[in-house]
């Protein structure tokens, strides 16, 4: 029972910085505190579904987590009005977070009206500003999703703002400290989606479970899409490639691909 369009060619800056960040992930592991994970995705569910695991991983190393939902996804209910099930989505991401031991931030934005100019990216770059990660976890680049797709590019983009001095003005000092950018699995984002990391989230699938059911489209109420058994099986298929009970899978930016070694390992 629960506890509760394509995109268009990055800007040369924005692919650099990019990869000096997710290639930092063959760095020695940093410790608890140092790291702080900030989750970002276009609806509330999708960071839960796809990384929840990933995140109760995290917390419970004792790690700082913290959830961004850009929309709440209220337009997803036939049977409500966008704004009642908006209600409803945010008091299952509050308690989906909780479950998770999650912070929780919701963006201003609409569902099915992610916009991608300025604003977006002035906002998410302030988050990344205000919360300090060190890794960042979001949507991949290619899905059926408007929103997932927005969301990355919006991402990536707020990456670099956040990163650099001037630009859009903000009150808050820049941030240079993240170290890692990756992509969630996510069942509307498998076009050229490439497992790359896996993280062993055996002991954490009993909290990602409780946090994902704290979502009535994830217990079966709206869609008739299974998402708990697709996401569970998918752990497990995950695991038994990386010789693990369950984990869970992430890509990263092709140029991130890239390990220097002193001799073969």
């Amino acid at each position: 029972m629960p506890q509760c369009l394509r995109p268009s060619r990055p800007h040369p800056g924005v692919v650099f910085a990019l990869a000096l960040a997710t290639a930092a992930w063959v760095a020695p592991v940093a410790s608890a505190a140092e790291r702080s994970l900030l989750a970002i995705g276009a609806h509330a569910g999708d960071v839960e579904n796809s990384s929840g695991a990933i995140l109760a991983r995290h917390k419970r190393l004792g790690d700082r987590v913290v959830i961004l939902h850009m929309t709440l996804g209220e337009g997803g209910n036939p049977r409500l009005d966008p704004a009642a099930y908006a209600e409803q989505k945010k008091r299952e991401a509050l308690a989906a977070a909780k479950a998770l031991g999650a912070e929780v931030i919701f963006g201003p934005f609409r569902d099915g009206q992610l916009p991608e100019g300025d604003e977006a990216v002035r906002f998410v770059a302030d988050v990344i500003r205000e919360v300090t990660p060190t890794h960042v976890i979001t949507h991949w680049r290619r899905s059926i999703h408007r929103d997932h797709e927005a969301t990355h590019r919006i991402v990536r983009e707020a990456l670099l703002a956040a990163s650099l001095e001037g630009g859009y003005p903000s009150k808050l000092p820049r941030h240079r400290g993240v170290r890692g950018v990756y992509y969630a699995e996510n069942w509307e984002d498998a076009d050229e989606f490439r497992p790359y990391l896996y993280v062993d989230v055996g002991e954490d699938l009993a909290a990602w479970k409780a946090a994902v059911t704290c979502y009535e489209f994830v217990r079966g109420g709206i869609s008739p899409f299974p998402y708990l058994e697709y996401y569970e099986s998918l752990a497990r298929v995950r695991g038994a490639e990386a010789g693990k009970r369950f984990a869970v899978a992430l890509d990263v930016d092709p140029l991130a691909k890239k390990r220097v070694l002193d001799a073969l390992p």
